[in-house]
């Protein structure tokens, strides 16, 4: 597994000796919309909150042209604004953006990444390939990925168990 941390330039490789089980980040991202919101980095709070809120997602990744510069999640509002008394009007995204990234490769393992995120406590990751933004996944997207997989196995099994399957 390769994770790129953007904070100290760095590529963490871990051993591949787990078993995928679950299939990797690209099929995800292929089940999604194809749509990654985002939002430039003098925006202000309110206006990135707002877009949230009408998108119905936790995160906006924050670009500058086509660059990724940062993260915004509904956790860096709540806790660098809502507690620090700053006005979302007056406070822009720059101020509270996340910009110590953790990206993923689409070709990472969904296991590997729920593994990142959990032992970590980050709920959101960028896709990246190629150095090009490719989407975001959450928490949820993997867990939901995951219960689906496991559904179709019990499914499958099953099947098999009470001789569905023909020879």
């Amino acid at each position: 597994m390769r994770l790129r941390c953007s904070c100290w330039n760095f590529v963490v490789v871990l051993p591949a000796y787990r078993m995928n089980v679950t299939g990797s980040i690209d099929a995800i991202l292929n089940q999604k919309k194809g749509e990654v919101w985002s939002i430039a980095p003098d925006a202000t709070v309110y206006d990135a909150i707002a877009m949230m809120a009408e998108k119905n997602i936790g995160a906006l990744v924050v670009t500058q042209g086509k660059q990724l510069v940062g993260i915004l999640s509904e956790r860096d509002y709540t806790r660098k604004v809502m507690l620090r008394g700053k006005r979302s009007r007056e406070t822009v995204v720059r101020e509270i953006m996340s910009t110590q990234l953790t990206t993923v490769d689409p070709k990472e393992s969904v296991d590997d990444c729920l593994r990142f995120m959990t032992e970590k406590r980050v709920r959101h990751l960028p896709v990246v390939e190629d150095g090009k933004l490719c989407g975001v996944i959450s928490i949820g997207d993997l867990v939901k990925h995951v219960i689906s997989v496991q559904s179709a196995t019990l499914d499958h099994l099953e099947r098999y168990i009470s001789g569905g399957y023909a020879n």
